[in-house]
């Protein structure tokens, strides 16, 4: 092996290693939860579902995890990412798995499709969350599971979406809420496992249309909390989008089932 792509390797598999030890995932008690999105296909459908306890990764995937990911999984490096996984602006930034240690790495990755961030994930024994994983644990503040009644976490979360969004996002690492997750709102949008089932019918002539329902199966929903703009914006965002499509401003964090859960 040429001296060159040897330190090449060794520098990316101390990277996987330190990437690997980094990853900490928080345990969320799931439970009864009123979701945004009416839980059936029927006018009038409850809101409320139940989520069984699962795993969340505190923080979005950064860019050296991604990278040490790449390293191990040719297949997903940007150059051989197969069009039909990946379009063309997928990982348009970086990184590549060659990349040298240095700034940036603790920033999340972003210009990841669908595919790749499953692919990540299940490389590390996890996989996306769903809607209603990623919809309760963004629920939360500091000190409840379940801060959305408050006019001032509302406020809070309308603010940081009311900025355009940064060329280059932050680094991971906000402030914890009560479970210890970090930067759910504020840094990046998110993938979710289940988001071309959320399809948004707002208009009330739709309700109980069955084209809608044959098109759109269980997805076809109508708003059950208009005032949560915020959430919203993330499922009109992650109902627009295909499994193949990338943006600089979305990310992905993994979700697991407890040990012993065969989920």
């Amino acid at each position: 092996m040429p001296r060159a792509t040897a330190r090449t390797l060794a520098i990316a598999l101390a990277a996987t290693c330190v990437a690997a030890a980094a990853a900490d995932y928080a345990r969320l008690p799931g439970g009864e939860f009123a979701s945004v999105l009416p839980q059936g296909a029927t006018p009038g459908s409850s809101a409320v579902a139940r989520i069984a306890p699962f795993e969340l990764r505190t923080t979005p995937v950064t860019r050296a995890e991604f990278r040490a990911f790449l390293v191990l999984h040719p297949d997903w490096r940007r150059a051989q990412a197969p069009g039909v996984f990946a379009d063309a602006a997928y990982l348009a930034d970086g990184p590549a798995a060659d990349d040298p240690p240095g700034a940036g790495d603790a920033r999340p990755v972003t210009e990841v499709s669908w595919f790749a961030a499953q692919a990540f994930c299940e490389s590390e024994g996890g996989r996306l969350p769903t809607w209603l994983e990623w919809e309760s644990a963004a629920a939360a503040d500091a000190t409840r599971a379940d801060a959305r009644a408050d006019p001032a976490w509302r406020q809070r979360i309308l603010s940081w979406y009311a900025q355009p969004a940064a060329a280059t996002p932050a680094d991971v690492g906000g402030a914890p809420d009560v479970h210890g997750v970090r930067d759910l709102h504020g840094l990046v949008w998110e993938w979710v496992d289940d988001f071309n089932a959320l399809f948004v019918a707002g208009d009330s002539r739709t309700q109980g249309d069955p084209d809608t329902l044959r098109f759109c199966g269980a997805g076809a929903i109508s708003l059950a909390d208009r005032d949560n703009y915020a959430v919203l914006m993330r499922v009109a965002l992650l109902s627009s989008l295909q499994a193949r499509d990338t943006l600089r401003s979305l990310g992905f964090r993994c979700a697991r089932p407890l040990p012993g859960d065969p989920r």
